[in-house]
Formats: C-alpha cells, sequence, structure tokens
C-alpha cells in the first residue's frame, strides 16, 4: 500500500485506506515465485552404521521424506539427487505429488540395497553426484544436503572438469552463490567416542578385528578424529556461507525439521 502517483491504475485504489487515511491510497501488487526444494541424500555405504535408534542411512532417508512433502504442501516445486553405492538417481523438481512419490521410492530402494560388506563407493563417486546437483541446481532454490559428510577431507581424482579432490568445498560454494543452502551431518554418538573400556572384536562382514578401548591413547585419537571432522564440515559450511544443521541417529526428527 502506497500514496497514490499520477499514472496509477485507479482500479488499483483502495478506498478504506483512502477514507481512513484521507488521502488517496493504492495498491501496490507483487508476483509471487514459486521456490524450488532440491535435496540431496546420501545413501552410500558409510551411511549403514548406527548404534542408537536408528541407522544414519534411515534418519536421512527420513528427514528427506519429511523436507520433501513440507515443501509440496508449501506449493514449492521438489527434486534432488539421490546416491548410492554404485549408481545415482537424478529427479528434476515438479510441483506434482506422483513425481515426488518417484524420487522418495529411489530414496527407499538406494536405502534397502545396502548391505553388510559392501564397499564404500570412494570419493569420486560422491564428487560425480554433487557435480550433478550443481547442473541440476539453477538460482534463488533452497537445496538441503543430507550425509555423513565422510568424503569431505578424502582425496580422489578429479571427477570432471573444474572439480578438484576437494569436492564437498567446491560443491557447497558452487550451490551457495545463488542460493540458500542448508547441509544436515547425519552421526552417531559412537562414531564420537569409543564404547566402556573393555577387548571388543569388530567384523565389516569380511575382515575381523580386535581393539582394547581402555587404551587411554587410543580413545584419545578417536576422540581426535571425529573432533577433527566436525570441525572441518564447520570449516566448510562457514566458508561457503552455509547453514548447518547436526542429526544424530538417536534425535527427533521433528525437533530437527524445526530448527531449519
Amino acid at each position: 500500500m502506497r500514496a497514490y502517483a499520477p499514472g496509477d491504475d485507479v482500479r488499483t485504489i483502495d478506498w478504506k485506506v483512502t477514507a481512513r487515511k484521507g488521502r488517496v491510497h493504492t495498491k501496490v501488487f507483487r508476483e509471487e515465485r514459486e521456490r524450488v526444494c532440491m535435496i540431496f541424500v546420501d545413501q552410500t555405504q558409510s551411511m549403514f552404521f548406527g548404534s542408537r535408534l536408528r541407522l544414519k542411512s534411515v534418519a536421512a532417508a527420513e528427514v528427506a521424506a519429511r523436507l520433501a512433502w513440507r515443501a509440496l504442501a508449501e506449493q514449492d516445486r521438489v527434486g534432488g539427487v539421490v546416491v548410492g553405492n554404485d549408481s545415482l538417481a537424478v529427479h528434476p523438481p515438479y510441483r506434482v505429488a506422483k513425481t515426488l512419490a518417484r524420487y522418495l521410492g529411489d530414496v527407499s530402494r538406494y536405502n534397502q540395497r545396502l548391505a553388510r560388506g559392501a564397499q564404500h563407493p570412494g570419493s569420486a563417486h560422491i564428487a560425480a553426484a554433487i557435480d550433478r546437483l550443481c547442473r541440476l541446481a539453477r538460482r534463488d532454490q533452497r537445496i538441503y544436503l543430507i550425509s555423513d559428510f565422510q568424503t569431505l577431507s578424502s582425496s580422489a581424482p578429479d571427477s570432471g572438469p573444474g572439480w578438484t579432490t576437494d569436492h564437498w568445498r567446491r560443491g557447497l560454494r558452487t550451490l551457495a552463490r545463488h542460493n540458500e543452502v542448508i547441509a544436515i551431518r547425519v552421526c552417531d554418538a559412537l562414531e564420537a567416542e569409543l564404547p566402556p573400556a573393555d577387548l571388543y572384536r569388530i567384523t565389516d562382514g569380511a575382515a575381523r578385528w580386535q581393539f582394547d578401548a581402555g587404551d587411554p591413547r587410543l580413545r584419545q585419537r578417536y576422540r581426535d578424529n571425529a573432533n577433527n571432522h566436525a570441525d572441518a564440515f564447520a570449516r566448510a559450511c562457514s566458508d561457503a556461507g552455509v547453514r548447518m544443521a547436526v542429526l544424530t541417529t538417536d534425535a527427533s526428527i521433528g525437533a530437527t525439521l524445526a530448527s531449519l
């Protein structure tokens, strides 16, 4: 609403405001632009882990689904990328429940393909998925990245023109240049701190190891490694101007969504 100026369309005059103010006022209309929501979901092998309540892959799938339905309820177009161990699924954004169901169907299928003993695809595969998301994204979009970001500091061959081995940092900067980006790091309490002191035997489905969790030096190295990874994630988000959130496997999904 503003004061009437010569040349304004008389049909937009608001007579109630004019009577109240004692001066002619006119309505000013601004076209409402629809928002696009893109959701990147990591369903690779490092996500197939969890010691409390749910696996990281399940937590990521659940928060992705709830973000997607929330965006559709707000009349936004929804799309994204789902990356698994051996392939990825790319979904352009649409404002249709049927296409959203196909996207969530891929999230579910990639989740169910995870199995004990499978090999992690490595940094190059993740880098290729981030590259696809960067090519799919445009401007003024809201982009969610849901992952444990385990490859954030890993080295890998270049995955495409202009891409460096520092794929997560490069991807965050590229996406945040013209979009609102929210990075959600999914983690588990056992990744931050070893279990109580004792001798433990562990396996990845193929090999077996034994370690003494009571070794103070081992516990400190383990803790330092987890802290370094968390710090690297926070720095990467800060440097790119990206909002960040942390979702633990035993946390409330609803509480996490409320904070975004």
